[in-house]
């Protein structure tokens, strides 16, 4: 006789008991809302098979609470984010690394949401010795506000050095906390990620008990507003994730806002993909901007956006963020900066066009989840892998393979110079 699954809310009630890291528990000691690893999110697609959960950057609270809404209908586990360039110290949205998950809980709560909820610092970016230095002191800050899963982001230098400072940096990081690695800068088409520097990263790494539930590449997308179709190259990411597979980490898409629906459903179905970030596509969609079916802004003749009336802020406050950006020389890929200044003015908006611009978010995610990502149901699976490992902390997906005598310091920059690739053209590329 089969025995019988237990109910998604007594399911969600023990995972609720056991599954918060403590610093959520800290925080936010009578939450009802689930907020875990992001290792449990990864665990959810992996158990579900071809299916990738949206990591929705929050540059704004309707974009947020839209975002659950959607997983929260979809029952699928959900990933809330915002890269440093964003919200770090030098932040341009309002929502950041500090209170980024007493938004996603005081939404929760107030909203009735019942799915896992990572909170993930994205693309937390070290350029050089002093952003090591100064990350050693902020990680843990981050940790204290209620993260629970990060991207140690050093794509921007060499291999060896990109390699080291993630070695570095992992002690700061908690062993049961998310954990991205990344390899090649995103520069769209320029400066692919190969082979050799990403099974270069994930030895090094591995030989030094670190073991990363996501690997981010350069594949040939971009962030912001895409203006061409190159997109995604699913044939690399592929070959990459193939030749990673000893080391079990999934991958994470990054700049999906540019790609179309048709190219992400392959990328499910055949790479090992687990984690999508969107941003830009759900910023535009909660202003009322037009946007395609995968979230890229649609321009008029002159390079202008569309503003669809009836959509989004209404159409006083969108002229006043035009005269704002125009003022200040804002190109349209620059728009994004307009969050923190007009975020406090949104907010002042009526209720009703609060939530139209909530509810135009949400319908946009469902679609993604459910028609192109597959991760429909996938809420259930991240609470019994919470359940089966009977805490908050799932552990690592992989073990040590690797020599660690192989991989001291003076071995990495000697095995780096070998490398040969190609980093693309110098420049900004943060989103």
């Amino acid at each position: 006789m089969t025995e019988k699954k237990p109910g998604y809310k007594t399911l969600f009630n023990k995972a609720l008991k056991i599954g918060r890291p403590p610093n959520v528990v800290k925080l936010f000691p009578n939450s009802k809302a689930l907020i875990v690893s992001g290792k449990v999110i990864d665990r959810a697609m992996l158990a579900k098979g071809k299916s990738i959960a949206i990591a929705a950057n929050g540059r704004n609270q309707f974009v947020i609470r839209g975002a659950l809404r959607a997983a929260q209908r979809a029952k699928a586990a959900l990933i809330i984010e915002i890269a440093k360039s964003e919200g770090g110290s030098g932040a341009y949205c309002a929502t950041n690394y500090w209170n980024m998950a007493r938004m996603v809980d005081a939404f929760s709560n107030e909203m009735g949401i019942t799915i896992p909820v990572a909170i993930h610092a994205d693309h937390y970016g070290i350029k050089g010795e002093k952003d090591v230095e100064n990350a050693k002191l902020e990680i843990p800050s981050m940790f204290d506000a209620g993260i629970t899963s990060i991207a140690i982001d050093a794509s921007h230098m060499p291999d060896d050095q990109n390699l080291l400072a993630s070695i570095a940096l992992n002690a700061y990081v908690p062993k049961w906390a998310g954990l991205e690695t990344e390899v090649g800068e995103i520069k769209g088409k320029a400066g692919l990620s190969t082979v050799e520097e990403a099974v270069f990263l994930m030895q090094g790494l591995n030989a030094h008990n670190i073991f990363p539930d996501w690997i981010a590449l350069n594949n040939g997308t971009t962030h912001g507003i895409e203006a061409s179709d190159a997109g995604i190259q699913v044939e690399i990411t592929a070959e990459i994730h193939k030749a990673l597979a000893r080391y079990k980490v999934s991958g994470a898409q990054h700049g999906t806002s540019g790609n179309s629906s048709r190219r992400l459903r392959k990328i499910a179905n055949e790479t090992l993909t687990t984690k999508a970030n969107v941003a830009t596509g759900l910023q535009m969609i909660s202003w009322g901007v037009e946007v395609n079916d995968y979230g890229n802004a649609i321009l008029d003749e002159d390079g202008s956006f569309r503003k669809v009336s009836g959509k989004g802020m209404n159409e006083a406050m969108w002229a006043e963020m035009v005269e704002y950006a125009d003022s200040k020389g804002l190109k349209k890929g620059d728009y994004k900066k307009l969050n923190l200044p007009f975020e406090n003015k949104l907010t002042g908006l009526p209720a009703e066009i609060r939530e139209r611009m909530v509810q135009d978010v949400e319908d946009f995610v469902y679609n993604m989840l459910v028609k192109v990502l597959n991760a429909r149901g996938t809420a259930r699976l991240a609470l019994e892998a919470i359940v089966e490992a009977g805490s908050y902390d799932v552990g690592p997906k992989g073990s040590r393979i690797e020599d660690p005598a192989e991989w001291t310091e003076a071995k990495i920059r000697e095995k780096a110079a070998m490398i040969v690739s190609d980093k693309g053209p110098e420049g900004d590329f943060d989103d």
